[in-house]
C-alpha cells in the first residue's frame, strides 16, 4: 500500500514538473523592436550575437533587431521618434537629443572605444591628424559621429574646419572608391571595411580608435560609444522589461570577455564574417585585435561621458548646458552583474 501510494506521488510530482514546463515554454515573451546603426559591423555585434545565444528569450524578450539603412533613417532617430523601441548606437547621442530637448538614455554600455581607425593612402604622408591641412578626410557623413571625431582630432592637433575638407564617403564600397580614386587623402571607418581597404591596397591603419591604449593616445581617455538607447519616457514605462533586456546584453558582454574571437565568430550570421569585404579568417584576426573594445560589464567607464562631452564641445555641437548625470543610467547593469554573479555565471 505504501509503495503504490509512493508511486502515485511520483507520479502525480512528474505530471506537475511537465505542466510546469508547458506552462513556462507557452509563457508569452514580450516584444521589443530595437534598430541597429549598422548590424553587420563589428562594432554592433554584441546585439545579434545576444540574439543568436538566446539571451533575449532566457530573460523574456522577443527582440525584433533592424539595421538602419544607406541614406534611410538613423537608428537613433526611428528611437526618438518611436518607430522602434530601442536604438544600438553611440552614446554621444544622449547629449545630442538633451541639445534638442530631447530626454534620451544610455541604458547599458557595450564599448568603450569607437573602434574606428583611420586609414590614409600610402601616397598621403600622413601621420598624424596634424598632416590633414589641405587634404580632405572622409566621414560617414557630415554631422556623424566619425566627423565629431574628426574635427575633435583635428582641434586636437591644431587644424580648423578652414585647413582641410571633410567628406561624407559611407562605409563599405563608397569608402573604398573615395580612397581608390583619391577623393580623399585618409578616411575613418570599421571592420570588415579596415581589412578590405588593407586587402586592396587603398591604404593603410594610421590612427587607432579601436583598443583601449589607441583611444587613450588620441582622444586623451576611453571614448564609449556603442550602447543600448532609449527614450526616458519609455524606460519609465517599462522598467521590468528594460532590466530584462539589459540582463540578455549584460550576459552577452560576460560571454564575449569569456571567449575567443573564433568563438564569438561562429556565432555570427555567416554573412557578417565572411563576405566580399572579409573573409572569416580576417574577421577573425581584426577582432581578436579589437576585442577590448568591448566592455565586460555593461557599465559606463568612468570619466567616459566626460570624454564625450569634451569631444563634442570641440566639434562646436555644445549650445546649450549638458546634465551628463542623467545622459546613462548604470543601475541595471550593476542589477545584472548582481544576479549573474549570485548565479555563478
Amino acid at each position: 500500500m505504501k509503495h503504490n501510494k509512493l508511486s502515485q506521488f511520483i507520479a502525480a510530482a512528474a505530471m506537475a514538473a511537465s505542466l510546469a514546463g508547458v506552462h513556462a515554454a507557452a509563457a508569452p515573451l514580450h516584444t521589443v523592436t530595437m534598430m541597429v546603426g549598422g548590424i553587420d559591423k563589428q562594432i554592433y555585434l554584441p546585439y545579434q550575437l545576444a540574439k543568436d545565444l538566446g539571451f533575449f528569450r532566457k530573460y523574456g524578450v522577443n527582440m525584433v533587431l533592424s539595421t538602419e539603412q544607406e541614406g534611410g533613417i538613423g537608428a537613433e532617430d526611428a528611437m526618438v521618434s518611436g518607430q522602434v523601441d530601442m536604438a544600438g548606437a553611440w552614446y554621444v547621442h544622449t547629449i545630442d537629443f538633451q541639445q534638442r530637448g530631447k530626454a534620451v538614455v544610455d541604458i547599458v554600455q557595450l564599448s568603450g572605444a569607437p573602434g574606428e581607425r583611420i586609414l590614409c593612402t600610402r601616397k598621403s604622408g600622413v601621420k598624424t591628424p596634424a598632416d590633414w591641412k589641405g587634404k580632405a578626410v572622409g566621414v560617414t557623413d557630415l554631422g556623424s559621429g566619425t566627423d565629431d571625431l574628426t574635427l575633435y582630432l583635428a582641434a586636437r592637433y591644431g587644424l580648423s574646419t578652414k585647413d582641410f575638407t571633410r567628406v561624407g564617403v559611407g562605409a563599405g564600397p563608397t569608402l573604398i572608391a573615395a580612397m581608390q580614386h583619391g577623393r580623399v587623402a585618409c578616411a575613418m571607418t570599421t571592420q570588415p571595411t579596415v581589412n578590405a581597404v588593407e586587402k586592396l591596397g587603398a591604404g593603410h591603419p594610421v590612427i587607432d580608435l579601436a583598443t583601449g591604449p589607441g583611444v587613450k593616445k588620441w582622444l586623451g581617455g576611453y571614448w564609449p560609444t556603442a550602447c543600448v538607447l532609449a527614450r526616458a519616457d519609455w524606460v519609465k514605462a517599462h522598467p521590468k522589461l528594460t532590466q530584462d533586456v539589459v540582463d540578455a546584453m549584460v550576459e552577452t558582454m560576460h560571454w564575449i570577455h569569456t571567449h575567443s574571437a573564433e568563438q564569438i565568430a561562429d556565432h555570427l550570421p555567416r554573412d557578417f564574417v565572411s563576405n566580399p569585404l572579409s573573409s572569416k579568417a580576417e574577421y577573425v584576426r581584426a577582432l581578436s585585435e579589437d576585442k577590448g573594445q568591448f566592455l565586460p560589464d555593461g557599465l559606463m567607464p568612468s570619466g567616459g561621458p566626460q570624454t564625450v562631452y569634451a569631444v563634442e564641445k570641440f566639434a562646436g555641437k555644445i549650445t546649450k548646458p549638458v546634465n551628463l548625470p542623467i545622459t546613462y543610467d548604470n543601475a541595471y547593469a550593476v542589477k545584472a552583474n548582481a544576479m549573474l554573479k549570485a548565479a555563478g555565471e
